[in-house]
């Protein structure tokens, strides 16, 4: 067996336990230097949680045992490919490689269906679903302004 194999496996393995219990059939793992540094399975319904999916938990797993929130040189294996969501955090964890099992039409094929969030997110602002204001700009850009100029920040 190879070790992405295992990796994908021991995904897999965490997805059905969640599906068994409160949690949805989602698992994911993240490995660095050919060993898993952190795990995590769905946990929206179990924690109330519409953040919790997998690939969530395994990230936030995975930044604290690390002690960093880049993951550079980490490879994330998911039962499912990523929603937008996950998708999104794993770009900023610059996470190097996805390895994913179900596609987005296989979670579709059991109600968990992204596609109207992915077309959200090509749409204009002001021909969203979700009504968008844009509000007290002017007061906000000073948190931008003091970011901008201070000497100690840590870019990520």
């Amino acid at each position: 067996m190879t070790d992405k194999s295992k990796f994908m496996l021991r995904a897999i393995e965490l997805s059905i336990q969640s599906a068994k219990t409160k949690g949805g059939p989602f698992g994911c793992v993240i490995v660095k230097d050919n060993k898993i540094i952190a795990e995590g399975f769905n946990q929206v319904t179990s924690n109330n949680d519409p953040t919790a999916h997998a690939e969530i938990v395994a990230i936030r797993n995975a930044c604290k045992n690390q002690n960093n929130f880049f993951l550079k040189g980490c490879d994330l294996y998911s039962t499912c490919e990523p929603c937008p969501m996950c998708l999104s955090a794993i770009y900023w964890a610059h996470i190097d490689k996805i390895f994913y099992a179900n596609t987005r039409l296989d979670a579709k094929n059991i109600d968990f269906d992204d596609s109207f969030i992915y077309s959200e997110i090509n749409k204009e602002i002001k021909d969203r679903k979700i009504k968008m204001y844009q509000i007290h700009r002017d007061q906000a850009l000073e948190a931008f302004k003091i970011w901008k100029n201070k000497e100690d920040k840590i870019k990520y």
